[in-house]
């Protein structure tokens, strides 16, 4: 275990947001698939013209081609939607996210203002977008919470119209359990497709499914390229990267929670795991946990999380508190895990992070299902300026201008000024046209 300090860990902390890396059996699959060496650039391109061109067609034949699937129709039906039915259990379960995750977005302040007053009126309209989609990763198990954490905040935003799409199974079907969810949301539009080309889809449109205003929800390398390259057609929420924890611990921490958070985050495939000590006996104990834990994890599981801690784990030796705070700062992580003897003294200090875990008991797996927040938050250090998905996100703020003639000439005279200094006669003229009458 290397263990980085002073100059060497800022620099180890330091990022710039860069292209997700390009495994070289992705590479590989794409060559195979296309019968020549593409970029994962190049084949995206292709992916969204065809679907512009070629609309339901092309995304029955990609489905077909990447996903080993060839639904009867790309929409779930009513009936589908109705039947689905899951254990009891994992049923109540979903009720509970929803439930937390609604409660939770209800109390973020989302509404307007108009101060009026003896100049006139100025404020804000805010509005819900129209149309939101909402695309759920599948590959290797649903991701039910991504379906939660994405469509309440929209759906408590106010949109009135929120469209899912999600790969289907190698039988044509979606997941019951995304099912079950969207119909606990309230959702009544899902389509059986992934990828690129339900990116595509969801921007400019098809036969079946309807374009939207904007686009949320994480997904593979593809599904970012393509939403980096539709964005402007429609809104994007973010171009999400590998997930990402930083844990803080001193000595205090026990070493069993420290493994098993980073672990939570390890075994997501190619999953960046930090970890800053005041203590290197804490190092020494959280290292000997990670191993036994790995030897425990079921397989791929244990694989996955094995190559990130083994490849891409950074361990960091602080001379304190107040200089493990300001590595996290510089690191800008999606999850911020503080485990230290007062968790709750440190909070003040945080100033760039997706979300914040305040003690042992508020684990960051606990806030990927049933903690409130969204957990879609900002990757590769894009803390230092975006937020995790809420209610703004899906909403439009409207400035509201109505001065009235009284203002208009106090302060007409100073705009029509600074519209000559730039250049813009006519914008001057536009405003002289008021004050001469």
């Amino acid at each position: 275990m290397q263990v980085l300090r002073g100059t060497d860990a800022r620099t180890a902390l330091t990022r710039s947001f860069n292209q997700i890396p390009v495994p070289d059996a992705v590479l590989q699959r794409i060559k195979t698939t296309f019968g020549e060496a593409l970029t994962p650039e190049q084949v995206v391109e292709r992916i969204i013209a065809d679907v512009r061109a070629r609309g339901d067609d092309a995304l029955f034949d990609w489905t077909e081609k990447l996903d080993g699937s060839r639904p009867a129709a790309l929409e779930v039906s009513a009936a589908e939607l109705a039947d689905a039915q899951i254990a009891p259990e994992l049923h109540g379960a979903i009720r509970l996210a929803i439930r937390r995750v609604r409660d939770f977005y209800e109390q973020q302040p989302a509404h307007g203002f108009l101060n009026h007053t003896p100049d006139g009126a100025l404020g804000q309209l805010v509005r819900p977008i129209g149309r939101v989609g909402v695309y759920v990763p599948g590959g290797l198990a649903p991701l039910i919470s991504t379906l939660i954490h994405t469509a309440v905040p929209a759906q408590v935003a106010g949109v009135p119209e929120i469209v899912v799409t999600t790969p289907p199974a190698k039988d044509g079907a979606v997941h019951p359990a995304i099912l079950v969810a969207a119909r606990e949301i309230g959702i009544t539009q899902v389509f059986k497709v992934g990828g690129a080309q339900a990116i595509a889809a969801l921007a400019y449109g098809t036969d079946s499914i309807p374009s939207v205003d904007k686009i949320a929800g994480p997904g593979n390398l593809f599904v970012v390229i393509a939403k980096r390259m539709v964005f402007g057609q429609a809104g994007i929420e973010s171009l999400p990267g590998p997930t990402e924890t930083l844990v803080v611990a001193d000595d205090s921490a026990d070493a069993r929670f420290v493994a098993a958070d980073l672990l939570a985050q390890a075994e997501h495939n190619g999953a960046e795991p930090v970890l800053v000590s005041t203590s290197r006996e804490k190092l020494l104990e959280v290292q000997a946990e990670l191993e036994g834990q790995l030897e425990n994890l079921p397989e791929p599981n244990r694989a996955w999380a094995r190559d990130s801690v083994s490849a891409r784990m950074k361990v960091v030796l602080a001379d304190d508190l107040d200089e493990a705070l300001e590595l996290a700062n510089l690191y800008a992580p999606e999850h911020l895990c503080l485990l230290t003897r007062d968790p709750w003294s440190l909070l003040g200090q945080v100033k760039r992070a997706g979300g914040v875990f305040v003690g042992e008991a508020s684990m960051e797996a606990l806030g990927d299902y049933v903690a409130g927040p969204s957990h879609v938050m900002p990757t590769g250090g894009t803390a230092r300026f975006m937020s995790p998905v809420n209610v703004r996100d899906f909403q439009n703020v409207i400035s509201v201008v109505g001065v009235n003639e009284g203002t208009l000439r106090r302060i007409g005279p100073a705009a029509a000024v600074l519209a000559r200094a730039e250049g813009l006669e006519a914008h001057a003229r536009a405003i002289e046209s008021r004050l001469s009458e």
